[in-house]
């Protein structure tokens, strides 16, 4: 009686060991396959013109800030503008006042292909600001600024003025080596930085033209602007590189007959050649199953001899 109470469970036990061993390996190359995806798809943005201005009206006594905009674009929606003036209500005895006019003024911005771009062009463009009503504080022939950003490859980023440029009346030479300042009496003053680039290991930012402005024309205190004006600015980020597929195991060579009988090696060599003929993660487990069922099985006779 005892013995057939021991030798139940031993089998059972030997059974569910190589069944848990040879479930094991497959899991366990299973997880080995597990792959991250990514969703990145890169960002792009254009503007043509972004106002960051305070207007201070009859020896301010009103403030209004002049916060605006023209043709601002982003992407990934691939998206593009082409209004030809920015217009503001309030400012001039309540009349619209006409911050920025041009002959083109184009914002774009793309996100395509595993390529992110932004993309701005202005051409003969007039910026006013209150309290000037005849004189531009800037006048430009043509600007451009582009961003690009690919994945896997260098950004790169692009600003050109192009033709005369004017500020508060008066004929100007940019220099890309520094600021460029300009004074009127009586009318103020207008810092402009040229072309500014700026590039990363992902993403690029260009900016044409940028301006300080501070305008109290005849310190009459009718009308004081001070702030910042950005002209074609484009920004780009790369979009993630695809994951490179990995190469697939390669499965073993099948056994060929035309081999010569001397390529045949004895039975001994298994062992040590076994990394050789396609063992793998899985085999120790295999290896152990097989094992738990020949201990099972010597278990056994042994038992059944004792018996008898």
């Amino acid at each position: 009686m005892n013995s057939n109470d021991f030798r139940m469970p031993a089998r059972r036990l030997a059974a569910v060991a190589a069944a848990t061993a040879l479930a094991a390996g497959p899991a366990a190359l299973a997880g080995a396959s597990a792959a991250h995806a990514t969703t990145d798809k890169g960002r792009a943005s254009a503007v043509v013109l972004r106002t960051g201005l305070d207007v201070s009206l009859l020896n301010k006594t009103v403030n209004v800030p002049l916060a605006v905009s023209l043709n601002e674009v982003q992407a990934p929606q691939s998206a593009d503008k082409t209004a030809l003036s920015a217009r503001l209500d309030g400012v001039d005895g309540g009349k619209p006042f006409t911050v920025l006019g041009a002959d083109v003024a184009s914002a774009k911005a793309t996100v395509a292909d595993g390529r992110a771009e932004g993309s701005v062009e202005l051409a003969h463009a007039k910026l006013h600001v209150p309290g000037l009503p005849l004189l531009s504080v800037v006048e430009i022939d043509a600007v451009t600024s582009k961003a690009t950003c690919e994945a896997g490859k260098q950004p790169t980023a692009t600003a050109n003025v192009l033709g005369a440029v004017t500020v508060l009346g008066k004929r100007v030479t940019l220099s890309a080596g520094g600021p460029t300042n300009v004074e009127v009496p009586g009318v103020g003053a207008v810092r402009l930085d040229l072309s500014k680039r700026e590039t990363t290991s992902r993403t690029a930012a260009a900016t044409a033209l940028e301006l300080k402005v501070s305008v109290n024309p005849l310190n009459l205190n009718v009308a004081e602007v001070e702030g910042t004006v950005t002209l074609a600015k484009a920004t780009c980020e790369a979009p993630d590189a695809p994951a490179k597929p990995s190469d697939p195991a390669k499965p073993a060579d099948p056994a060929d007959p035309a081999k010569p009988a001397s390529d045949v090696k004895p039975q001994g060599a298994a062992e040590a050649d076994l990394a050789e003929t396609g063992g793998n993660s899985a085999t120790p487990y295999i290896a152990g199953g097989a094992l738990a069922l020949v201990l099972a099985g010597g278990g056994a006779v042994a038992l059944a001899r004792r018996r008898n």
